[in-house]
């Protein structure tokens, strides 16, 4: 998406409208649990992209796609009679990642903080095999030369 005003707003106005949609005129009951996430609209506003995630396993997810496919011709002529604009964009539905990311995400912070704690462990009640600061100093260099 480019970072044009118009398309911004054009983005934020087709969320709302898919997401009022969704809640209360589409019927399909393989539409599960949909939360929208995100919509990206290209700089000629022709091309709606609306990212979503669904609550639910595969198979929900799977129905859902279907779903908002087959409901895809009724979302664009909703958007382009709440919009008013003259060319009504294509809508493609994409399954958001995100939420699957952020598991990833977690899995390593749960990992990296493990391993913190068994570091920490590890260099409980140990000495440093020299001094404990290792680099020279002001008072070092005054004591060589004196």
């Amino acid at each position: 998406m480019v970072d044009n005003p118009r398309a911004r707003k054009l983005a934020d106005r087709i969320k709302e409208i898919v997401a009022q949609l969704l809640d209360t005129r589409i019927k399909d009951p393989r539409l599960g649990f949909v939360t929208v996430t995100d919509v990206r609209v290209t700089g000629d506003l022709q091309n709606a992209s609306v990212f979503y995630t669904v609550y639910g396993s595969d198979e929900e997810r799977a129905g859902t796609a279907a779903a908002l496919e087959s409901a895809k011709g009724l979302i664009r002529s909703e958007v382009g009679k709440q919009t008013g604009i003259r060319l009504t964009p294509t809508i493609e539905f994409h399954l958001d990642s995100v939420p699957e990311t952020a598991a990833h995400l977690d899995a390593a912070l749960v990992e990296a903080r493990r391993r913190d704690a068994e570091l920490a462990a590890l260099r409980e009640g140990k000495t440093f095999a020299g001094d404990a600061d290792p680099y020279r100093t002001a008072e070092d260099d005054e004591a060589d030369e004196g």
